[in-house]
C-alpha cells in the first residue's frame, strides 16, 4: 500500500471577496488611490475602514497604515520611544517586531518563552526595571494570562504595545486582543487574518497617542479627515513638533479589506474547525507535545504549533525532509541558520542577547504550520496522518 501525499498548497489563499473586488474597480476607475484624494465630504475607503475596525475591536480611535510593522514602529514613536532606550519583547517572535524597535534606534531586551508558547512571565517580572516599554508579541496567536501581565506592568509602570498579527479576533477572558495594552497593532499581510497583500492597524483609546499616531503615519495638516481619529484640538500642541514618517494606508487597499472585516468571525470559526481537526489527529503521538490552550484563551487557528522536545537536529531535519516528500511543508524554528520567515532571537545579530537555555530548548523543537482556508477538513484530517505516521517513523528509529 502506497504512503498518503497531501498535494494542496500551503501559501495558496482564498480569493478576495467579490464585494472588495468590486469596491478596488470602483477606487482604480476613479483614479484616487491615495487616502486624501477625495471629493467634497467624501470619506474615502481608508477612513471609512478605520471607522469600521475601531467599532469593531470596540475601541475609540485606528489608523490604517502601510503595514503591521510600520504600525509597531508608529506606536513605539507615539509613546515618546527614543534611540538607545530598552524595550522588552518576546524572545520568541517574528522578525518584524525586534526589527520595529531597531528601526528608530531603540534596543530589544528579550524575555524567555514558555511550552505553551507564550511570554514567560517570571521571566518578564525579573527583567521589568530595565524598560519602560514592553512590545507584548501574541506570537503565532498565542496568548498567555494577561490578567497576571497587565498587572505585573500597571505595577511596574511599563507601557504594553500588542502585537496583535497573529491574533485580530482572538479574546482573553471576553476581551479582544489588542485592546488590554495602551496600542494594539495588527497586520493584514496575505498570511494573516485578513488579506491585503500588505497593511496594517493601530488602535488605542488614547487621544494623544492616536494624535501622534495620525501625524507620524503622514496626515499633514488633514487629520480631520479621519473618521476614527480625536477632536482636531489634540493636534494643536503637537502637530509642529511630530515628524511624518509617512506609510499611510490608500483607498485601494482599505476597499479590499472592508468586506473581509466584516466576515472576521465567520473566517475565524472556519480556521477553528482545521486547527480542531490537525490537532486532534496529532494528539497522543508518541515524541511529540500537543500545546495546550489556556481556559481564558479564546484563539483563531489560522496555524498550528506542536514541540519535538530534546530530538536532534538529525532527527527534525530527517522529519522535515520525510514530510515534505509527502507534499506537508513544516517549518523548524530550530535550524541553525534562519529560513523564509522563521528566525529567532539569536539569528538577529543588531540586537545582543544573554543566552537563555530554557527558551533555546524549547525552540530547538518547535514546528509550524500553516492552515489556510483553501485547506478542507478532509485535507487537514490527510495532513494529520502524515505528520503523524512520520513523527512515528522517526521517533522508533532515535
Amino acid at each position: 500500500m502506497s504512503a498518503e501525499v497531501f498535494t494542496g498548497a500551503f501559501t495558496q489563499q482564498e480569493p478576495i471577496p467579490e464585494e472588495g473586488i468590486e469596491a478596488a474597480l470602483r477606487v482604480m476607475r476613479s483614479g484616487r488611490l491615495h487616502r486624501y484624494n477625495t471629493v467634497g465630504d467624501e470619506a474615502g475607503e481608508a477612513a471609512l475602514l478605520e471607522q469600521e475596525f475601531a467599532a469593531a475591536m470596540g475601541t475609540k480611535y485606528a489608523l490604517a497604515v502601510a503595514s503591521g510593522g510600520y504600525a509597531l514602529a508608529t506606536a513605539l514613536r507615539a509613546v515618546d520611544v527614543q534611540p538607545g532606550d530598552p524595550v522588552l519583547t518576546n524572545a520568541f517572535t517574528l522578525a518584524p517586531v525586534p526589527g520595529a524597535i531597531a528601526s528608530i534606534g531603540a534596543k530589544p531586551v528579550f524575555v524567555g518563552v514558555t511550552e505553551g508558547l507564550v511570554i514567560d512571565l517570571d521571566d518578564l517580572a525579573s527583567k521589568l526595571d530595565q524598560a519602560k516599554v514592553l512590545m507584548l508579541s501574541h506570537m503565532r496567536g498565542h496568548l498567555c494570562d494577561m490578567d497576571r501581565l497587565m498587572q505585573m506592568c500597571q505595577a511596574a509602570d511599563v507601557t504594553v504595545i500588542e502585537d496583535c498579527a497573529h491574533t485580530m479576533g482572538a479574546r482573553w477572558r471576553g476581551r479582544l486582543s489588542g485592546t488590554d495594552g495602551l496600542i494594539g497593532c495588527y497586520s493584514t499581510q496575505t498570511y494573516k487574518h485578513m488579506n491585503s497583500g500588505e497593511g496594517g492597524l493601530l488602535v488605542t483609546d488614547d487621544a494623544q497617542v492616536m494624535a501622534r499616531a495620525t501625524i507620524l503615519s503622514g496626515s499633514y495638516m488633514l487629520f480631520d479627515r479621519h473618521l476614527a481619529g480625536p477632536e482636531t484640538a489634540q493636534f494643536e500642541q503637537i502637530k509642529y513638533d511630530t515628524p511624518n514618517v509617512s506609510g499611510r494606508m490608500d483607498n485601494l487597499r482599505a476597499a479590499i479589506l472592508r468586506p473581509q472585516l466584516r466576515e472576521l468571525a465567520q473566517q475565524c470559526a472556519r480556521w477553528n474547525e482545521r486547527y480542531a481537526v490537525v490537532e486532534h489527529g496529532l494528539r497522543n503521538t508518541p515524541g511529540l507535545t500537543i500545546v495546550e490552550r489556556p481556559e481564558g484563551e479564546s484563539y483563531v487557528g489560522s496555524s498550528i504549533q506542536f514541540l519535538l522536545l530534546d530530538w536532534s537536529e538529525k532527527a527534525i531535519s530527517d522529519l522535515v525532509a520525510r514530510c515534505a516528500r509527502r507534499g506537508v511543508e513544516l517549518k523548524w524554528f530550530g535550524g541553525a541558520e534562519p529560513a523564509g520567515f522563521t528566525s529567532r532571537y539569536d539569528s538577529w545579530r543588531y540586537a545582543k542577547s544573554d543566552k537563555m537555555p530554557e527558551t533555546d530548548r524549547i525552540l530547538s523543537g518547535l514546528m509550524d504550520m500553516r492552515l489556510p482556508l483553501t485547506f478542507s477538513l478532509q485535507d487537514c484530517a490527510l495532513i494529520a496522518r502524515i505528520i503523524r505516521s512520520e513523527v512515528g517513523a522517526v521517533w522508533q528509529g532515535c
